[in-house]
């Protein structure tokens, strides 16, 4: 079932939450991967309102989905909120999207607590460099060429690679594992 929408409003949010719910009756898993990021060299060049928008889409759609989700979900139930490295390692140029991946993780922590009363587990997936289209589009070209070449691994990952954290954390297999980071960084230290 797709559904399209803007996230960075509290309306579309909401309605999709009710429109799955309508559909399947409950909601097992929600994971939050929505972001968006612009890279500025300085503070002073960020506008308030790509402020707004970078925190309204990358941390307050998390809050408005778990929010509805949490209504509808049964214990067993899993959220997965996506952070990343930046969250960890901030980098100077990306100063809003950073803060909000910090601020998620923080999130996450204070509701794996506040939900474990009703079974749902509450964890974040942290990739490191990932090659997605956010990247390519966001990214100076010269950075291009290097990107990832800071991990162990000495490359980006594919999103791909980063499935099997996502099914082991909605699964079973991770019932006892709620407020965890898990780093999906090519050996970049996640502290």
């Amino acid at each position: 079932m797709a559904i399209g929408g803007d996230l960075s409003e509290e309306a579309t949010c909401v309605s999709m939450i009710e429109q799955v719910v309508e559909r399947f009756g409950r909601i097992d898993v929600l994971v939050n991967n929505a972001a968006t990021q612009k890279r500025r060299d300085h503070i002073t060049e960020v506008t308030t309102e790509e402020w707004e928008r970078i925190l309204q889409t990358n941390l307050s759609a998390p809050f408005w989905l778990s929010r509805e989700a949490a209504k509808h979900m049964e214990p067993g139930a899993s959220i997965i909120n996506v952070a990343s490295i930046q969250a960890s390692q901030p980098s100077a140029s990306l100063l809003a999207y950073a803060t909000t991946k910090g601020g998620l993780v923080t999130f996450s922590k204070a509701l794996a607590e506040q939900l474990i009363g009703q079974g749902i587990r509450v964890n974040v997936v942290a990739p490191g460099p990932v090659w997605t289209p956010l990247v390519a589009t966001t990214t100076d070209p010269e950075e291009l060429q290097n990107f990832g070449g800071g991990s162990l691994l000495g490359r980006p990952a594919q999103p791909a690679e980063l499935a099997g954290a996502f099914v082991f954390l909605a699964s079973s297999a991770s019932s006892y594992i709620t407020a965890a980071v898990l780093p999906v960084t090519g050996g970049e230290v996640f502290v």
